[in-house]
């Protein structure tokens, strides 16, 4: 089993900053990828990022050049800078890990429960 925390989530200016933390619990295995999604009501979820146990990161075009997604040495925190933030970036921010590889994962199936980020113009 795995459990996945999110925090840090709030209301912020656009143009302005912010960084997500996820604590990875039990983790073991469920590492290989991980992965940041977001969703706004009446949506499905959009992955903004992933990355690997290697540290090779990808991102959407949507957020490219913007956020920058990380991990800590021992794996169990994934983290989300987010700059120049955008009204359009408004939507909850949930954490995921797969034990698979990043280049096999189409659908991640262990979640958090989520984060709020607010972006207003």
């Amino acid at each position: 089993q795995v459990h996945l925390v999110e925090s840090g989530g709030d209301s912020v200016q656009a143009g302005g900053s912010l960084k997500l933390s996820c604590a990875v619990i039990r983790s073991t295995y469920w590492t290989k990828c991980l992965g940041w999604l977001r969703q706004v009501p009446g949506k499905e979820r959009e992955e903004v990022a992933r990355i690997d146990d290697d540290g090779k990161m990808n991102y959407s075009d949507s957020v490219k050049g913007r956020f920058t997604i990380s991990q800590d040495n021992a794996k169990r925190y994934l983290f989300l800078q987010m700059n120049s933030l955008k009204p359009e970036d408004t939507a909850m921010y949930y954490c995921a890990a797969s034990k698979d590889d990043c280049f096999t994962v189409s659908h991640f199936p262990a979640w958090g429960q989520g984060t709020q980020v607010t972006v207003s113009s």
